[in-house]
């Protein structure tokens, strides 16, 4: 064991207490009610890298929610990374859905249960752990050190191809590292290679000019929640696959590599529909099928609906409106201009007389993301996974979104990929989300090992 790895090992009781102090604060960037949170976990993340040694510690402007700089430049001649995360959270919603409050960090069964832990609290808190420990026990880290921590991630990351194009030049670097992401199963060590893109928005369907009595004007009044009901309807084929016409254009055929590891994974589609609790759907027979429907096709689903009195007991009106939220998750070729254009059109055309349709699009939405396979920071990455956990990890790809990727490309003219130690059964965006503190001390190992293989490899 490594000076660096005794240091990691022996303060791991101090490092644990950290990410407490981190999940107690309540950063959720979607709603301003958080405001407070938001500028508390900043500060939080700004205090921690100088404690750990950064230098240039800053909160960057981005026009939303501040993003979080600090550097460590042992020597200008070796390699520099920069190492991405995100402090803010989803909503906690719904709190009766938890066991414990979501912002009061609780163990059981050897894991930490709190609104952001996993996604990506305690994630993105490792690599700069592993920096001061480097710090404490070495003087120095084998590479040049930056990270970039944003808080809009959870939002859509709004401002943040802005935010790398303003600081082009302090963010330059040779590779970008993500402690955002996830491992496929907590069973099975993985690289995630691919990820879905995404584009929000919000149908609403208005009839009358205001609330109408259903005993007076039912039957002759529009309802605007049976006409949203048929219209989302028809999104969808009897298969699940979404029935929009020019959805799919751009695309190409899957990657055969990600179709030889999703055989080669030999998925349970039945213990998966058991997990979650749900019947399985005639559509899905296979984990083969299950899984190319999650990582290699686009979806479209409803995230929310609402309609009219949401009270208890019963409230007989006709709604003025009805509106839905939608998310689409999109594959490689797909833009998300032109999937809510597909989606309009679609749905203006099936819009019966007698109601008005608006969209309203939140954020400008990302495309998907490949990591160039033949990268060499792959395959060091993966070399360290395999030492530490017995067996070499499964390249996959994620149906989830993390828009960085074809970011850094676009703006920095760097290739990045995900080092993360959280896994895609954490509960992450639900009640209840957890991280295991098994993951936390491995991860910990990992990236000490991992910054000096690098440093040895470039």
């Amino acid at each position: 064991m490594s000076g660096v790895e005794t240091y990691l090992d022996e303060h791991f009781s101090e490092a644990l207490e950290d990410l407490k102090a981190f999940c107690r604060i309540p950063s959720v960037s979607t709603d301003p009610a958080y405001a407070e949170g938001i500028a508390k976990a900043a500060a939080f993340v700004a205090d921690r890298l100088t404690r750990a040694g950064f230098t240039n510690v800053e909160q960057l402007a981005t026009g939303g929610h501040p993003a979080v700089f600090g550097e460590i430049i042992s020597d200008p001649k070796l390699p520099t990374f920069l190492v991405y995360g995100h402090y803010d959270v989803q909503p906690p919603d719904p709190f009766d859905k938890w066991k414990t409050p979501p912002f009061e960090p609780g163990e059981r069964d050897g894991r930490l249960y709190a609104r952001g832990v996993s996604d990506d609290k305690g994630p993105l808190l490792i690599p700069i752990l592993v920096a001061e420990a480097y710090m404490r026990a070495e003087g120095r880290l084998p590479v040049n050190l930056k990270v970039l921590i944003e808080g809009e991630e959870e939002s859509g990351s709004p401002h943040f191809e802005g935010t790398l194009q303003t600081y082009r030049d302090r963010l330059g670097c040779d590779l970008v590292i993500s402690a955002d992401g996830a491992m496929w199963r907590p069973d099975r060590p993985s690289m995630t290679v691919a990820s879905r893109g995404l584009v929000a928005f919000e149908v609403t369907v208005t009839g009358a000019s205001k609330d109408l009595h259903s005993g007076r004007h039912g039957g002759s009044a529009p309802n605007p929640i049976s006409a949203l009901s048929k219209l989302i309807a028809s999104l969808h084929g009897e298969d699940g696959r979404v029935a929009v016409e020019g959805y799919l254009d751009g695309t190409s055929p899957p990657d055969a590599r990600i179709i030889a590891a999703i055989e080669a994974a030999n998925f349970d589609a039945d213990a998966y529909y058991r997990e979650i609790g749900s019947p399985k759907p005639d559509a899905i027979a296979t984990g083969r099928e299950l899984l190319i429907r999650q990582w290699l096709e686009p979806t479209l689903e409803f995230n929310g609906i609402s309609g009219g009195y949401q009270g208890k007991g019963t409230k007989t009106v006709i709604p003025t409106e009805a509106s839905v939220k939608i998310t689409c998750r999109l594959i490689a070729g797909q833009k998300p201009d032109h999937i809510v254009d597909v989606v309009t059109r679609h749905l203006k055309a099936r819009l019966p007389a007698g109601f008005a349709l608006d969209i309203h699009r939140h954020g400008p939405g990302s495309e998907a993301f490949f990591i160039d396979p033949d990268l060499p920071a792959l395959k060091v990455a993966e070399e360290v996974l395999a030492e530490l956990l017995g067996q070499p990890p499964l390249r996959v790809a994620m149906g989830a979104t993390i828009p960085i990727g074809a970011s850094f490309r676009k703006h920095l003219g760097t290739e990045a990929f995900f080092f993360s130690f959280s896994t895609s059964d954490e509960d992450y965006h639900a009640p209840n989300e957890f991280f295991r503190l098994a993951n936390f001390r491995i991860g910990l190992t990992a990236w000490a090992k991992l910054l000096r293989q690098l440093a040895r490899a470039t």
